[in-house]
């Protein structure tokens, strides 16, 4: 294999990886005090997880289950994995430790003390958002993998599938820049550690080139790809919707999902 299709190969992946900064510079444009902004931002990245995985990933991960085990064993592998994913997030979400020590949390209720409070609030936000950078981190590293391989098989699939995944993670930078610049007031931390949970996907080429290249076929693909569904809507319905309903209005939060669906249906048309 030719150098310079590997290293065309990786600069796609990582261009796909790179563009979640964009998503996270939107945080630079964010006033402190505009709740209802932040009710959107999240409102719109719940709609862009919840349906970019049960119409593209879920839909992928069973055509390539079904193409390795055929139709019934492919349905039931994909829905386990689907729902195995759930169970790994919801576990990695109850191994984090809470930033806050539970006698001091009830300290804090009983004294209705409003800086108290409001600290408490941007500890969980500040949680929220690392949470969904590691969920956005797990779910480019199977699409940088995906985008290296179909780049080396062709060319422009390759360049299709690296546009349609950067416009993916655009709203997912929002998805972790927004709520850790509310938590900690901070542009610079909100942008680095919304821009690194892009850089999973230039890892995911890395690793396939190295190590899962001889290994990968339409089993590891249906499995990965099913599991990274089931955590993207964990997080939606766990995180992303309870904090937008929290921070802002219902119809705010709801609108800002119809418009992060609408987007990513858009996306997903420009590129069939």
């Amino acid at each position: 294999m030719e150098t310079s299709t590997v290293l065309f190969a990786f600069g796609l992946t990582l261009f796909a990886g790179l563009s979640t900064g964009i998503g996270s510079a939107l945080a630079f444009f964010a006033h402190k005090t505009n709740t209802r902004f932040l009710s959107a931002a999240l409102g719109f990245s719940a709609g862009v997880m919840i349906y970019v995985s049960f119409l593209e990933i879920v839909p992928k991960a069973l055509e390539s289950l079904t193409a390795a085990l055929g139709e019934s064993k492919g349905y039931w592998v994909t829905t386990f994995a689907f729902f195995g994913g759930i169970a790994v997030i919801s576990l990695i979400d109850k191994l984090v430790p809470g930033f806050e020590n539970p006698h001091e949390a009830r300290e804090i209720e009983e004294m209705q003390h409003h800086e108290a409070k409001e600290h408490k609030k941007k500890k969980e936000l500040m949680r929220m958002g690392l949470l969904s950078a590691l969920a956005i981190a797990i779910h480019n590293f199977p699409e940088g993998i995906a985008t290296f391989i179909s780049a080396l098989e062709d060319p422009a699939l390759g360049i299709s599938i690296a546009v349609a995944i950067a416009i993916h993670n655009i709203p997912e930078g929002i998805a972790v820049s927004v709520p850790v610049y509310y938590a900690t007031g901070s542009r610079r931390k909100a942008f680095c550690l919304s821009s690194l949970s892009g850089l999973a996907e230039p890892l995911g080429a890395i690793l396939a080139f190295f190590i899962l290249l001889p290994f990968l076929n339409d089993l590891v693909f249906g499995i990965l790809f099913a599991s990274v569904a089931g955590i993207m809507v964990f997080i939606s319905l766990d995180e992303l919707l309870p904090t937008a309903e929290k921070y802002g209005e219902h119809h705010i939060a709801i609108y800002g999902v119809t418009a992060g669906m609408a987007v990513m249906a858009l996306s997903l048309m420009l590129f069939v």
